[in-house]
C-alpha cells in the first residue's frame, strides 16, 4: 500500500472517531458528575449554566449566584466537600426521561462541621438539537429544609482573644476598652467646619478626613460618625468633648499596659488585612478579624485567637425561626502566663534611658526569661488605636530606629566572651588555670607572618599574667594565645557546645549565634575570635544563657519564656558542657572582676552582695587602624544568691566610656531589684 492510500486511510480513520464521539449522548451521571464538580470548585456560574430551561426561567443568574455566596460567606464556609453517590447500576433515567442523583455534603462553618444527605432531580431536555441533562434546582440543595422564601439567618459567637499576663499575672496584652471618638450631627454647631478644625488640630487628623466621614452617604443626623480611638486615660478627652457636637462611645480593644517597656516582646494586634485575608482564608478569618502582626501577639497567634462559634438557622418568609441547622459555643483563646517579670521589664527598660540597646534578665539556675528589653521602643497601643501617617512617619525615619528588634539580633559580643574562651581552654587543655603569659608593652603578634596585624589590650601590668589576672584585666592578648592554642577545630567544636551554630531553642524566634560563618581564613581570625571579635556573633539572650554552665555544674539550660509548673524540673539545652570544677573556677574568676579594686567591673560592687560579672567593649570597624562603631556590654549576677542575671547591651559608647558606661545601670538594677 502506498504512502497515499495510507494517508486516506488515516483521514476515514479519524472521521470514524469523531462521529462516533459526537454520537455519544451526555448520560444522567455524566451530568450529575459535572455539576458536583463545579460544587466543589464553588463555581457557582459553572453550576447556573447546567441548570434546566425550567429552572432558569424562574431563577437568573445573578440572583443563583448571589445567593450561594451571602450564604457561604455568612456561615464561613471552609473546605467544602460535595460526594456523589452513584449506585453500581449507575444513575438511571425513568420512562419519563428523569433521574434523580443522591449526593452527600460536608462543610466546615462557624458553627462546627456540617454534614446531610439529599438529592436532586435531572430531566432530559433539547436544546439546540441536542440533548443533555439539566438539573432541577430548588432552595433544598443548599439545606434539605429550606423551601422558597425562606432565609439562612447566622448569629456569631466571637471568640475572646486569650491575653498575656506576667509571672505574677499581671497583664502584659489585655482584653479591655478604648474611647471611640466620632460626631453626632445634629448636635453639631451650625458653624461645622469650626468644630471640626478643632478637632483635627486636636487629634492630629486631616480635615479632609473629619469632612470625608461627616459626609458619607450612611450617614443620618442621629447617627454616631466615628473618627478615631483614643485610651481611656488620653488627657485629650476633655478638650475634645468641649466641642459642641463630639462625643465617645466605648468599644473593645486589645490594651498593652507597659506601652513602650514591652513593644517589641508582646507586639501588638491589627485588623487582617487582604493579603493576610488570602493566605489564611482555611483557617476561618474574616475581614475585620484582629490578628498578631508582632511580637508574640502573632509568634502566639492561633494559641491567642481561639475560635468563633456561630449558630446557623433558617427563618420563614415571615420572618419565623424554622430550624437550627447547626451552633457551637466559641472556643475562647489561651491565656498564656509568661515567666516575665513586669516589674523588672519596666525598671530595666527605664535603665537604658532611650540608648540604643538592649537587657536580658534570666533566673541563672532554671533559665527563665524575667526580661527582654529593648529600645528605644514605641507604644504598641498607638497601632491598635490607630497610627497616624505624621507618627508612622516619625517611627520609621527616626535615627536610632525605635522599630528595630534588638534583642533579636546579634552581635560581637567583644570580651564577654572571655570566660567561654577561657572554658574552652581549659577543658580541652590548652592551658591550665596556672598558664600565664609574658608579654612587655601593649601589643603583640605570633609572629612576623601578621604583618602590620597586632592584638592589643588595653593595660599592661607589667609582669607575667595569669587567668585569674587575664580576667580581671580582660587582658585581650591572653585569650587570643588561648584560643590559638586550642586550635581552629577544637575551639569550633567546643563552642557549638555552647550553643553555637544552633536555632536557641526558645519561644521566641531568636537570630542563631555563629562563631564564625565557614571557616577562619587564618590565625589571626582565630586569635580575634579568643576575646569575642573577629567573626562571633551572639544575641543577648544567648549571651546570658552561655553563662549559666558556670553556675549550674557545667549544664547549659534552656531559656523559657512560658511559665511551668513550680514542681517542673529545670529544662537542660545541653549536659555537662564544661566540666564542674571548670565551671566552678570560672565562677571564682568572674566574682574577681567585680571584687578586685583593679577589675573592669570593680563598679558594680555592691556592699552585703557577692556580684560577679564581665564587662566588654566590642568594635565594629572593617580594619584594625579605622576609628568604629563601639558596643558596651556587662553581665552580672549574685553568686550567693544566683536568681538574676542580667546582660546589657549599649551601643555607639566610643569616646562615653566603654562598657564603663554600663556596668553602673546593672549595678543599679542589681541595688533596685534585690533591695528586699
Amino acid at each position: 500500500m502506498n504512502i497515499r492510500k495510507w494517508n486516506q486511510f488515516g483521514f476515514l480513520f479519524m472521521l470514524m472517531l469523531m462521529l462516533f464521539a459526537c454520537s455519544k449522548e451526555q448520560t444522567p451521571e455524566d451530568a450529575a458528575s459535572l455539576y458536583v464538580e463545579s460544587w466543589n470548585e464553588l463555581n457557582f456560574e459553572k453550576m447556573y449554566d447546567q441548570l434546566s430551561e425550567e429552572t432558569k426561567e424562574s431563577l437568573d443568574k445573578e440572583t443563583f449566584i448571589e445567593r450561594y455566596e451571602v450564604i457561604y460567606d455568612g456561615v464561613r464556609l471552609m473546605n467544602l466537600q460535595v460526594e456523589l453517590h452513584v449506585p453500581e447500576e449507575g444513575i438511571k433515567p425513568s420512562e419519563n426521561g428523569e433521574a434523580v442523583a443522591e449526593y452527600e455534603i460536608v462543610m466546615e462553618t462557624i458553627a462546627g462541621e456540617l454534614s446531610f444527605e439529599h438529592n436532586f432531580s435531572l430531566v432530559k431536555e433539547m436544546i439546540d438539537d441536542d440533548e443533555r441533562w439539566g438539573i432541577e434546582w430548588d432552595p433544598s440543595m443548599i439545606f434539605p429544609s429550606m423551601v422558597e422564601g425562606d432565609k439562612v439567618r447566622v448569629d456569631s459567637l466571637q471568640a475572646k482573644r486569650g491575653e498575656i499576663v506576667d509571672r505574677n499575672g499581671k497583664g502584659l496584652a489585655v482584653n479591655g476598652k478604648a474611647l471611640s471618638i466620632g460626631i453626632v450631627p445634629e448636635r453639631l454647631p451650625e458653624d461645622e467646619t469650626s468644630a471640626f478644625e478643632k478637632m483635627a488640630e486636636i487629634l492630629n487628623l486631616p480635615l479632609k478626613t473629619i469632612e470625608e466621614k461627616r459626609n458619607a452617604s450612611w450617614v443620618k443626623p442621629d447617627t454616631f460618625v466615628p473618627m478615631t480611638m483614643i485610651s481611656k486615660e488620653d488627657d485629650r478627652l476633655d478638650s475634645l468633648l468641649d466641642i459642641e457636637g463630639v462625643t465617645y462611645m466605648e468599644t473593645d480593644a486589645r490594651i498593652y499596659p507597659l506601652k513602650d517597656a514591652a513593644a517589641h516582646l508582646i507586639g501588638y494586634v491589627q485588623e487582617v488585612n487582604a493579603e493576610e485575608l488570602e493566605e489564611l482564608k482555611d483557617k476561618g478569618y474574616q475581614s475585620g478579624d484582629q490578628i498578631g502582626k508582632n511580637g508574640l501577639e502573632k509568634v502566639f497567634e492561633d494559641k491567642l485567637r481561639g475560635k468563633d462559634g456561630g449558630r446557623i438557622y433558617i427563618m420563614d418568609e415571615d420572618g419565623i425561626e424554622k430550624e437550627e441547622i447547626a451552633s457551637q459555643e466559641p472556643v475562647h483563646g489561651e491565656t498564656l502566663t509568661l515567666t516575665i517579670d513586669s516589674n523588672i521589664q519596666k525598671l530595666a527598660f527605664n535603665e537604658l534611658e532611650g540608648e540604643a540597646g538592649t537587657t536580658a534578665a534570666i533566673h541563672p539556675q532554671t533559665g527563665e526569661v524575667l526580661a527582654l528589653v529593648n529600645s528605644p521602643s514605641y507604644d504598641p497601643n498607638l497601632f491598635v488605636l490607630g497610627i497616624s501617617n505624621e507618627q508612622w512617619e516619625a517611627l520609621n525615619e527616626d535615627p536610632a530606629k525605635p522599630l528595630l528588634n534588638r534583642f533579636t539580633s546579634t552581635y560581637a559580643p567583644g570580651s564577654v566572651f572571655k570566660p567561654i574562651t577561657g572554658a574552652i581552654a581549659l577543658d580541652t587543655g590548652s592551658i591550665d588555670k596556672n598558664t600565664s603569659i609574658d608579654v612587655n608593652g601593649l601589643k603583640w603578634q605570633e609572629d612576623d607572618s601578621w604583618g602590620d596585624y597586632f592584638i592589643t589590650r588595653v593595660t599592661d601590668p607589667g609582669k607575667s599574667v595569669d587567668f585569674q589576672t587575664a580576667m580581671v584585666l580582660s587582658d585581650n592578648i591572653y585569650f587570643a594565645q588561648a584560643a590559638l592554642k586550642t586550635g581552629k577545630k577544637q575551639f569550633v567544636d567546643y563552642a557549638k557546645q555552647f550553643g553555637f551554630d544552633e536555632a536557641l531553642p526558645f519561644e521566641y524566634p531568636i537570630k542563631t549565634s555563629k562563631i564564625i560563618e565557614g571557616s577562619f581564613e587564618n590565625d589571626i581570625q582565630l586569635a580575634d575570635s579568643g576575646y569575642g571579635q573577629g567573626k562571633v556573633q551572639m544575641s543577648i539572650l544567648h549571651t546570658a544563657i552561655a553563662y549559666t554552665p558556670f553556675l549550674n555544674d557545667g549544664n547549659l539550660l534552656k531559656p523559657t519564656l512560658l511559665k511551668r509548673d513550680e514542681s517542673s524540673e529545670t529544662d537542660v539545652w545541653k549536659k555537662d558542657v564544661i566540666k564542674k570544677e571548670t565551671a566552678s573556677f570560672i565562677n571564682n574568676t568572674l566574682i574577681q572582676v567585680v571584687a578586685d579594686p583593679n577589675g573592669t567591673g570593680s563598679e558594680a560592687k555592691i556592699s552585703g552582695k557577692q556580684i560577679a560579672g564581665k564587662t566588654g567593649t566590642s568594635e565594629l570597624k572593617k580594619s584594625k587602624d579605622e576609628t568604629g562603631q563601639e558596643n558596651g556590654f556587662f553581665i552580672a549576677y549574685d553568686s550567693d544568691i544566683p536568681e538574676l542575671l542580667i546582660a546589657m547591651l549599649i551601643e555607639n559608647v566610643e569616646e562615653r566610656g566603654g562598657s564603663k558606661l554600663v556596668v553602673p545601670k546593672v549595678k543599679k538594677l542589681f541595688t533596685e531589684l534585690t533591695a528586699n
